[in-house]
């Protein structure tokens, strides 16, 4: 049984996953059916090839990491609030 061969795709998807949307790489691990170890190495790969990174762009990619976090407590909230403004009634 060999590795298994994985997109270039796959591999910028798993890795956004991690370092955009915030999710902790064991869960993507687990998720994905993919070893930690993989993760990492793709993430210090990907690293590599998007050097040249400016400030602005890491804190562009933080914001968009925060917003993210924030919209789903938000979400979160509006289903609770509906739920407990019907057990109300």
């Amino acid at each position: 049984m060999g590795k298994p061969n994985f997109s270039d795709e796959f591999k910028r998807d798993a890795v956004a996953q991690i370092t955009e949307r915030g999710y902790r790489v064991a869960e993507v691990s687990q998720r994905l059916g993919v070893s930690a170890h993989s993760l990492y190495a793709w993430k210090r790969q990907l690293g590599r090839q998007v050097s040249g990174d400016s400030g602005k762009d890491a804190e562009i990619r933080q914001l968009k990491r925060e917003l993210a976090r924030v919209t789903e407590e938000r979400d979160i909230l509006k289903k609770a609030t509906a739920y407990f403004a019907r057990d109300a009634k």
